[in-house]
């Protein structure tokens, strides 16, 4: 099982947790928000802090990505036709992440923020990591 971390307090991650989970019958996904102690457990054995991102981060196995790595990622596991965008991995970094960058500056400003983390969907409420 993957895990992935997104900002708790903004309403397009808060969006995108709710898409993958729907779009992920296999459950191979749990969650937790970087504000929580759990991302703070999750990101210590790869010496890291929840403080030292703004964007999604994926861990799978004893493997760690951000940004578009990790979105592309995630999107590559879920139900079709989502899956085809591990395609977009071959595209090059520097330009994937531009665009995601572009996006993630911006998300509060196009998409809000909440002044707390929500709580979780009581139907995905097993999902999220404790």
């Amino acid at each position: 099982m993957a895990t992935v971390l997104f900002d708790g307090v903004c309403n397009l991650c808060n969006g995108s947790v709710r898409f993958i989970a729907a779009n992920d019958p296999a459950a191979r996904f749990r969650f937790a928000s970087l504000q929580s102690p759990q991302a703070a457990a999750a990101l210590a054995p790869f010496g890291r802090s929840p403080a030292s991102f703004d964007s999604v981060v994926l861990i799978d196995g004893p493997r760690l990505f951000e940004g578009s790595d990790a979105a592309l990622r995630i999107a590559a596991e879920l139900r079709a036709p989502w899956g085809a965008a591990r395609a977009l991995l071959a595209l090059p970094r520097s330009l994937r992440e531009a665009a995601y960058n572009a996006i993630a500056r911006n998300r509060y400003r196009i998409f809000g923020r909440r002044d707390v983390c929500a709580l979780p969907d009581p139907s995905l409420a097993d999902r999220f990591i404790a």
